[in-house]
């Protein structure tokens, strides 16, 4: 397969820097991409990306970036030492786009990576209602429903936010997290009652999310959870939830396959 056929996809988080290589081809509703090449960076490492880039040859680049300026200026400065013409697509948010209209009062205002998760999550689940649940530096709680529109949704600080605003140290957060027992929310020490109390107020936002929504749209709402938080909050999830990994990058491929550029 050529560099025609390629697609460069690229996630950038307030964290992490995620990328994916797929092929050019269609996808059928309730498909997910096939990832050729996949990998991600912290801030820090994207010293690393042009040589993981390097043998890539990609047709078209398409990024969804919520890191600001700076880092938007890196990653033109990388892409452009890798291909001075290569066609370099910033996905932003707009009132309709790959089967969604966008609902938000100020449309451009959403998040692309909001944007992009519920176009990714609308593709996989096409004709159902839909909780997107992203945990990273900030949770987000969207809700689409059946028919592609996007009614809104919350924003409460992530998991290690929610922690280290209380003062704590967080370094050992993931070993902490995992030995919570989903039915035992109550700690008998500081550090495990912190992290208890922030993956519940985590799990009970999206809980009531899900509730409302099925009550409003009176049919049955699927949740759907990604983001680095997600394997820590599944275990103690009383709602079905499916989890997909990197949904910003299948919506951002979504949106490349659907030609609304």
């Amino acid at each position: 397969m050529n560099g025609a056929d390629m697609l460069l996809l690229i996630d950038a988080g307030n964290t992490r820097i995620k990328w994916a290589l797929c092929a050019s081809t269609p996808l059928r509703p309730g498909v997910p991409p096939v990832w050729l090449q996949m990998a991600s960076v912290s801030h820090d490492e994207m010293a690393q990306l042009p040589e993981q880039w390097k043998h890539l040859q990609p047709a078209h680049v398409h990024i969804s970036n919520v890191a600001g300026q700076m880092i938007r200026d890196q990653l033109t400065a990388i892409l452009f030492d890798l291909n001075p013409t290569l066609p370099i697509h910033w996905f932003a948010s707009v009132a309709q786009i790959a089967g969604i209209q966008n609902h938000y009062r100020n449309p451009a205002q959403l998040g692309c990576d909001r944007l992009a998760a519920v176009a990714g999550a609308h593709h996989l689940f096409p004709d159902q209602a839909l909780i997107v649940a992203t945990g990273g530096t900030a949770t987000t709680v969207d809700a689409v429903s059946a028919d592609g529109v996007f009614h809104g949704g919350m924003i409460l600080p992530g998991l290690k936010l929610m922690a280290q605003s209380l003062a704590r140290n967080t370094a050992q957060l993931p070993q902490v997290a995992e030995s919570i027992a989903v039915d035992q929310p109550f700690a008998d020490n500081t550090d495990q009652a912190i992290v208890s109390g922030c993956i519940h107020a985590q799990v009970g936002a999206i809980t009531r999310a899900t509730q409302v929504f099925s009550q409003t749209q009176q049919c049955a709402v699927q949740c759907v959870i990604s983001g680095g938080a997600a394997p820590y909050l599944l275990p103690h999830m009383d709602i079905p939830c499916i989890h997909i990994d990197n949904l910003v990058l299948t919506g951002l491929y979504v949106v490349a396959q659907s030609g609304t550029l």
